[in-house]
């Protein structure tokens, strides 16, 4: 898949795509990314890409024809790189765009990538968002500098999914994979933490060696966790029909002893 990055600041992009093990998925092509400079498409002397809004207000609005042209030129060169594939989408990272999910990520996962549009300033001229966008995406409710970080989480998202990067287990069982639960706790090394709190253990269950008492275990803190903090995900998993007569006989417990959330 291939992904075209239209962006005031491609030196952004190039740490992220080589470090951490989603390299793999950049080095091998597996999700091929084009970053596009937009001020190379500025024609003006000074390389504008912005300028006042009209009606008045503060900050400033980028401009549609170098947008217009930088879409065009990435849009004909995949088209040549990439003989007989759909016009791809493309997706503009907006503060009133919809979030970003694990369901999203996977559905781009699988397809064959999109020109990721990265908005500075107040925004951009909207004539451009009419002709072009078909996707509007956000990180959440809070209002960033520009769509680069958006992009990124984005294309990171969708590499640690890509066949080699990880194991189908470690990625089948990340929040909002799979029942779409918020993921168990994990530990590790030292058995004994020495703090000055005092020593503090790792969990019994996990160094007895039973899988199912320890698989019971990671169920109940996933669902303990999921109810404590985001309960519209218990919810939506119990409608899905998500939850099994243990889960929801733990749930009921967790209820009785003070609530965890609306379960």
């Amino acid at each position: 898949m291939r992904f075209d990055v239209l962006t005031l600041f491609p030196e952004l992009f190039g740490p992220h795509l080589t470090v951490g093990i989603t390299r793999r998925a950049f080095e091998q092509r597996l999700v091929d990314v084009r970053l596009w400079p937009l001020r190379d498409y500025a024609l003006d002397t000074y390389r504008r890409v912005d300028d006042r809004p009209y009606g008045g207000g503060p900050g400033m609005v980028m401009l549609a024809e170098p947008l217009e042209r930088a879409i065009a030129a990435a849009r004909a060169e995949r088209a040549a790189a990439l003989p007989g594939e759909a016009a791809p989408e493309v997706i503009h990272f907006t503060p009133t765009g919809a979030p970003i999910t694990q369901a999203l990520v996977r559905e781009l996962a699988a397809g064959p990538g999109a020109l990721l549009l990265c908005g500075r300033y107040e925004g951009i001229d909207q004539r451009v968002l009419d002709r072009h966008v078909s996707r509007e995406l956000s990180l959440g409710d809070f209002v960033l500098s520009g769509g680069e970080l958006p992009a990124l989480a984005l294309l990171d998202a969708i590499a640690r999914l890509q066949p080699g990067v990880l194991t189908a287990e470690s990625h089948e069982q990340d929040s909002f994979s799979a029942d779409g639960l918020l993921d168990c706790p994990h530990y590790s090394r030292p058995e004994l933490l020495d703090t000055p709190e005092g020593p503090r253990p790792v969990p019994a269950v996990l160094l007895s060696g039973h899988h199912g008492q320890i698989a019971r275990w990671r169920r109940e803190q996933s669902l303990r966790l999921t109810a404590r903090r985001r309960p519209e995900l218990i919810a939506a998993a119990r409608a899905a029909g998500r939850l099994s007569k243990a889960d929801e006989a733990f749930l009921r417990t967790l209820l009785a002893q003070g609530g965890e959330g609306a379960l």
